[in-house]
C-alpha cells in the first residue's frame, strides 16, 4: 500500500498579500482586520516574523459567496 499523497494544488494557488487582498476586495486595511476579528473575514496566516499573507483561495471563496449572496 502505497501513502496518500495529498491533493495537488491548484495553480493558481498562491499567498496574497495585504495589498492583493485591498485590491481584490475593495476594502481598505482597517475594515480587513475588523471583519477578520468579527469572523467575517478569512484570517491571515504569519509568513514571516513582520508579514502576513491569505490563502489566494480562501479569498477567492470568500469574494464568490459575496456575489451569490447578491443574485
Amino acid at each position: 500500500m502505497q501513502p496518500s499523497s495529498p491533493a495537488p494544488l491548484s495553480a493558481d494557488r498562491h499567498i496574497m498579500r495585504r495589498d492583493e487582498v485591498e485590491q481584490k476586495t475593495g476594502f481598505k486595511r482597517s475594515h480587513i482586520y475588523n471583519l477578520m476579528k468579527a469572523g467575517l473575514f478569512p484570517q491571515c496566516r504569519r509568513i514571516g516574523t513582520r508579514a502576513v499573507g491569505w490563502d489566494s483561495l480562501e479569498i477567492e471563496q470568500w469574494v464568490q459567496d459575496r456575489l451569490s449572496v447578491r443574485e
